[in-house]
Order: C-alpha cells, then sequence, then structure tokens
C-alpha cells in the first residue's frame, strides 16, 4: 500500500477549509454557520494529522483530539444559542437578528 503524498492532503485540507470559509461568509442561516466552522475545523485537524505523520509525531492526533474537544464545546454552546434565537425570534437568518439591540416590550435591560 502506497502511502498518500502530503501534499495531496493538504489540498484536500484547504479545499475543505475554502468550502467551510465560503459557507461561513455567504450563507446566512445560523444552523449553516455553525456546520461551516465544523468543517473549517475539520479542515485544521487534517492538516495537523498529516503533519503529524509526515514527521512521525504524535503532536498532530493530540492536535486533533484538542480540536475534537473544541469543535464538540462550540457545537454544545452554539446549538443552546441557536435554539434560544430560534425561540425567541421565530427565525434563523442572521441579518434579521438585529432587533436584538432593541429591547423586548415592556421589558427592562438586564
Amino acid at each position: 500500500m502506497t502511502p498518500i503524498p502530503m501534499e495531496h492532503v493538504l489540498i484536500v485540507a484547504s479545499l475543505l477549509f475554502a468550502v467551510g470559509m465560503v459557507g461561513l461568509l455567504v450563507r446566512r442561516n445560523l444552523i449553516v454557520m455553525l456546520m461551516s466552522i465544523e468543517i473549517m475545523l475539520n479542515a485544521a485537524g487534517l492538516a495537523f494529522i498529516a503533519g503529524g505523520s509526515r514527521w512521525g509525531q504524535p503532536d498532530g492526533q493530540v492536535m486533533f483530539l484538542l480540536i475534537l474537544t473544541l469543535a464538540a464545546a462550540e457545537i454544545g454552546v452554539g446549538l443552546g444559542l441557536v435554539m434560544q434565537i430560534y425561540h425567541r425570534y421565530k427565525s434563523l437568518d442572521a441579518d434579521a437578528l438585529n432587533q436584538m439591540r432593541e429591547l423586548p416590550e415592556g421589558g427592562e435591560a438586564s
């Protein structure tokens, strides 16, 4: 079995990161934005794994575990925020959330 060249892995990681960046910048749905961040984190993890494999060091795998932990925390907090935003505004459009600056009717600033 021939090993996959590092350049090919880095090209795939770059493409994944670009897809995630485009999704984050173009789409305005909060769920899609969270998924785009997840794609970008996985692309970074793939690059770390490729680097660790290339130099025969376990550092890449350790960094990937750190990225997985960070991604899980990001999704947990992000989905909680998305649920609260949807419950309050009945929309997941990031542009429609400019209403967050206004106080609710009869509400006080806390």
